[in-house]
């Protein structure tokens, strides 16, 4: 994991909801980070973990507003070769301080979303970076939440050769 990642796993034992927290540092503004979450041109560039491509992204960052996207595998990708689609509602857009959503996976053929779980992301200003603390919670599993740890930290992996990319245009 790069050096500004730290996760931290945690689980109620009464409600067998584990929970996920990861704290990233990402080397652009707050308001370019909200941007890179929030809108779709830039999720299609880093959305997904490493052997997935971001495709058909779209969203409406509003509180009830949906968002759904679908991550493609590489052809050569050891996990999977079926396309992973997801999506979920907004539950609070306060820009560019903090978003919250519903996340589910598609199961099966006919579209409809397995369990959900709630993302949260807080995007901390700290002048040319941002310090993104991102939260899942509604797992029923450890390995479950271990899973979308691997998931989201090589996504945010992604996130960071992007902003780097945006650097270098600018």
């Amino acid at each position: 994991m790069p050096a500004n990642t730290k996760s931290a796993a945690s689980a109620n034992p009464d409600s067998k909801n584990f929970e996920l927290t990861i704290t990233r540092t990402f080397n652009a503004p707050r308001d370019l980070v909200w941007k890179l979450f929030t809108e779709p041109e830039h999720l299609m560039n880093w959305m997904g973990p490493r052997g997935f491509t971001p495709m058909n992204f779209t969203q409406d960052a509003r509180v009830g507003g949906s968002w759904r996207g679908m991550l493609h595998p590489d052809k050569d990708n050891p996990h999977t070769q079926k396309d992973l689609w997801q999506g979920g509602v907004f539950r609070e857009v306060t820009p560019p301080e903090r978003v919250s959503y519903t996340f589910a996976w598609e199961e099966g053929s006919d579209g409809m979303p397995g369990k959900e779980t709630l993302v949260t992301l807080d995007f901390a200003d700290l002048g040319e970076k941002t310090r993104l603390t991102f939260t899942q919670s509604g797992f029923t599993s450890e390995s479950e939440r271990d899973g979308h740890d691997g998931g989201w930290n090589s996504a945010f992996d992604k996130l960071d050769d992007y902003v780097a990319t945006l650097d270098e245009a600018e």
